[in-house]
């Protein structure tokens, strides 16, 4: 179909089904973990995927007329992906010590934008040009690997190659477009899958394990699991004159009159406030209000979320139907009468469930919550247990202004539905959820391990459901740190045309030309230079924080932990039973309990919201550690508001051998390579 052409616009199957998965269903076995960090010869397994970037031409569906909105999208055709469901990427599984090939062919049509010398550097271009990251993977950020530096032009074919080391963590991970100045466009437009590693390594005396060994039921199989990648596709229509229609002011007109098409092709449809505007809803798996069904009551789960949007705070919540909906493909509903609905229909008790890993990396202690906040490129990892068979709503809940992306308070949106069976007549109802998991847990343990693994394992779990035997990475001691570094984010209104969006490594504010308040050094992304260059075997505390609104930082390659994060009262909100409340009506619960987690996205907080004083005010102070270990080469690191990315939140990092001396080694290499391969 081309864009205007008629669509079917029938109501679409929207009852769930996870992503299609990539490659063989389960991976094969694999020995048991080796002591880090050296990991030692280990069967793997090569798993090769091909996967088209192009324009389809296909329906969103849209509740409010329960008809599908017709669209043309860029997304990704091949191995494994659906006609029914284009706007998401196949789930790739792979195991540790497995390589990962994935032949990535752009036929999008030809764009002379991306040859243009005229543009600048953070002005959004190049919108045919792509390439690939593996977001949280542990694995080499040069040549074909996880190398977001390279452009691949219309017309190149290219084939990325993930070597994933033998003691690379299990657990949820992403894969996405991440050329400079299209990244925010191309996700947007569904160019996103989930990225799972599977571990059957159990923990030894001396060596921690998979939190995969423990998830499973009595009869030995895994726990069932359920898959969640939240996007965010932010389609505007275009007019007679086949332009994305504008309103009296000039600003995106978002409705869709019949027979015109939705497009994502200007960063005019990005920014505070459009998604709200917008009227669109978040899908899952690319799916508008699915339905999820298999859950049976009493039955721990575990349930994979992965936010693969481009900058809305999403957080997700389990309530029980209060009356009764009917029919779900009968169902008119705008997404402006969302909070109405959640609250007329999900009065229900929130489900208390267990957050046990973040970021795809398992946490020391599960934290037992009735929300998670997901910012833009978090994944949570869930054990949840539903009460009593029915339905249940999947909603949002109500989030301040400081801690959502949009910069204001939001209500609750409606994500969809679990439809939960009944459990077997044998089987005492379930009256506390939080016990039951122990107790799954617990049995579990005493199937699959022995001696004194099984005693530790057993033993965290019945105090407070502790999995320090399931971390995959050693704290990061006092002893240990070597230097620091510091990072600032800046949004600098007062230039005059355009905004620039800005990374500081120091936190000192001085007036600039006009006397206004700026962070000291603060500049845009340059791709020709590199601003921290950092020694391989290194150990470094980063001190984090923004002196305009707040954004989600994010590093490849190496992930960190969090030591502490200060409010701007200097209070530590990152300890367990901590309330962050600060400058705010409500309290916001997505530090608390983040204390000692590993991770590779953060949320760097921050109160400010006009000019800076001196010294400044309303900042939240995060510190983090982290270790360079196996990788050199070049990457970045960014806000994850990926449009705010595109136009110059980044900067380019270079991990180098040392020099044996206290220095790094010189080698012939020189700044980041964006050359672009030419057809």
């Amino acid at each position: 179909m081309t864009p205007g052409a008629a669509a079917d616009t029938a109501s679409p199957k929207r009852v769930f089904a996870n992503p299609p998965v990539l490659g063989e269903a389960a991976p094969p076995p694999i020995a048991s973990l080796l002591k880090l960090p050296a990991p030692g010869p280990r069967p793997g397994s090569e798993r090769l995927y091909d996967l088209t970037i192009k324009y389809v031409d296909s329906t969103l569906y849209n509740p409010s007329t329960g008809l599908g909105q017709p669209v043309h999208l860029r997304t990704y055709v091949g191995t494994d992906t659906s006609p029914d469901r284009p706007f998401i990427a196949p789930t790739i599984e792979a195991a540790p010590g497995d390589t990962v090939r994935v032949n990535l062919k752009n036929r999008l049509p030809a764009d002379p934008d991306c040859f243009d010398a005229k543009i600048p550097t953070n002005t959004p271009h190049c919108f045919n040009g792509t390439n690939l990251h593996s977001h949280g993977l542990w694995v080499s950020p040069t040549g074909n690997s996880d190398n977001v530096l390279v452009k691949l032009l219309p017309g190149v074919d290219f084939q990325y190659e993930y070597n994933i080391p033998p003691d690379h963590p299990s657990g949820t991970f992403w894969y996405h477009p991440h050329l400079h100045g299209s990244t925010a466009l191309q996700v947007s437009s569904g160019m996103a899958g989930a990225l799972i590693v599977r571990g059957d390594r159990k923990p030894t005396e001396t060596v921690n394990g998979d939190l995969d060994t423990l998830l499973v039921k009595p009869d030995g199989g895994a726990l069932p699991e359920q898959l969640l990648v939240f996007q965010q596709i932010q389609y505007a229509c275009t007019g007679a004159d086949g332009k994305i229609k504008v309103d009296a002011d000039g600003n995106v007109d978002w409705t869709c009159l019949p027979g015109e098409v939705g497009v994502i092709e200007s960063y005019d449809q990005f920014g505070p406030g459009t998604w709200a505007a917008s009227g669109r809803w978040t899908s899952i798996n690319g799916v508008v209000l699915p339905e999820f069904r298999g859950p049976m009551a009493g039955q721990a789960e575990r349930w994979r979320l992965v936010h693969a949007g481009v900058r809305e705070t999403i957080t997700v919540q389990f309530r029980k139907v209060s009356r009764d909906v009917g029919p779900l493909a009968s169902l008119r509903l705008k997404a402006s009468d969302s909070d109405r609905f959640v609250e007329e229909t999900c009065g229900g008790a929130p489900v208390p469930y267990q957050i046990v890993a973040s970021d795809g990396l398992t946490m020391a202690q599960a934290q037992t919550v009735t929300a998670t906040t997901l910012q833009p490129g978090y994944r949570n990892d869930l054990l949840v247990v539903f009460p009593e068979p029915g339905r249940y709503c999947i909603s949002e809940v109500a989030t301040s202004a400081a801690g959502n992306v949009s910069e204001a308070a939001s209500g609750r949106e409606i994500l969809g539905f679990v439809e939960v069976s009944g459990r077997p007549k044998d089987e005492a109802p379930v009256t506390d959820v939080t016990r039951a998991l122990t107790e799954q847990l617990v049995a579990a343990a005493q199937k699959v391990y022995a001696g004194k693994v099984r005693d530790e394992v057993i033993a965290g779990l019945k105090d407070g459901l502790k999995l320090t035997r399931f971390v995959p990475h050693p704290t990061i001691e006092d002893s240990e740190v070597q230097s620091g570094e510091k990072l600032v984010f800046f949004i600098n209104t007062y230039s005059n045309d355009p905004t620039t969006f800005e990374v500081g490594q120091d936190f000192d504010v001085v007036p600039d030309a006009n006397g206004n308040l700026v962070p000291e050094g603060a500049s845009p992304y340059d791709p020709t230079r590199i601003d921290r260059k950092l020694p391989l075997g290194g150990v470094q505390e980063w001190e984090l924080r923004s002196y305009f609104v707040s954004h989600p930082f994010h590093i490849h390659v190496n992930p960190f932990q969090i030591v502490k994060i200060l409010d701007p009262d200097g209070k530590d909100v990152s300890v367990a039973g901590a309330v962050d409340s600060s400058g705010q009506t409500t309290a916001d619960p997505q530090y608390p309990g983040l204390k000692g987690v590993w991770k590779d996205t953060l949320w760097v907080k921050s109160l400010i919201t006009s000019g800076l004083t001196n010294p400044p005010t309303g900042e939240y102070k995060i510190f983090i550690r982290t270790r360079y270990r196996r990788y050199i080469g070049e990457f970045v690191l960014h806000c994850h508001i990926l449009d705010h990315e595109d136009q110059g939140m980044m900067q380019n990092i270079s991990i180098v051998l040392p020099d044996g001396q206290g220095g790094t080694a010189h080698g012939h290499g020189h700044g980041p390579s964006h050359a672009a391969a030419k057809p």
